[in-house]
């Protein structure tokens, strides 16, 4: 079964996650994937917003541990980084559907879409510091920026969940709907802005996040740098060690 299923239809291309039985944890081949199809997107004149969805029980429970540790490739070469930049300069409208669990990378590319429909089971969560880890995908910059620093601070330092309420709240999620509303709200509304004039789109994309787009590709370079050494201090190995054995981690001596 394909993990990342992609399709296109009337100008809109979707890509699904599709590995149910692992919560939609991502691959470095899911990546891959993702990241191909936004560049394929933004250079297809043909094709004018994108979907990104999962599933109505579960959107992404971040990186696929196992996959992670076995390859880990950082920095600008990784799949991971070129998903990253690919969905944070993509040009035109990118609609999200989420429902149920998005964890880390879950929540972070949400920052890099223009709409996001979200279940009334959603529940956003960034829990990079209880890995060892740091913030990714411009959240450090981009979660403050949305949600006010305090909010960030309990999401990004505690790791502390959010539920769709306040994600509403803060203007992280466009409205929320019963689980099984979602994707097709956001089909009828990338399908919507695939008919209107795609030079406009663009533009006012462009003009929307001018000011924030040098700031962000800085900070993603940054975000990946620290990210990288992080994972080879001890608190990272104890967090991935006691995840995969099913137990608490001990930071006492990290």
């Amino acid at each position: 079964m394909n993990e990342l299923l992609i399709d296109s239809s009337d100008g809109v291309l979707t890509i699904t996650l599709n590995r149910l039985d692992k919560k939609n944890s991502l691959t470095r081949a899911m990546y891959a994937g993702m990241a191909d199809a936004l560049a394929q997107a933004d250079a297809d004149a043909c094709l004018r917003a994108v979907v990104l969805q999962g599933h109505e029980t579960v959107f992404c429970a971040g990186n696929d541990i196992g996959d992670f540790l076995n390859r880990l490739a950082s920095g600008q070469e990784s799949p991971a980084f070129q998903f990253l930049h690919a969905i944070s300069i993509f040009s035109k409208p990118l609609v999200a559907a989420v429902c149920g669990p998005a964890v880390g990378i879950g929540t972070t590319m949400l920052f890099h879409c223009d709409l996001v429909y979200a279940g009334d089971n959603a529940a956003f969560s960034m829990p990079f510091v209880n890995l060892g880890l740091c913030p990714e995908a411009a959240s450090s910059y981009l979660a403050p920026q949305l949600m006010g620093y305090g909010r960030a601070a309990e999401a990004l330092l505690l790791g502390e969940p959010f539920l769709a309420e306040t994600a509403l709240e803060m203007g992280l999620v466009s409205r929320i709907v019963p689980p099984s509303e979602a994707s097709a709200l956001a089909q009828r509304q990338a399908h919507k802005l695939a008919a209107k004039p795609l030079l406009s789109l663009i533009e006012t994309k462009r003009l929307m996040k001018k000011s924030h787009a040098p700031i962000v590709a800085e900070r993603l370079q940054e975000e990946g740098v620290s990210f990288a050494r992080l994972l080879t201090e001890p608190a990272a190995r104890e967090a991935f060690t006691a995840f995969l054995e099913k137990h608490k981690p001990d930071f006492s001596k990290a």
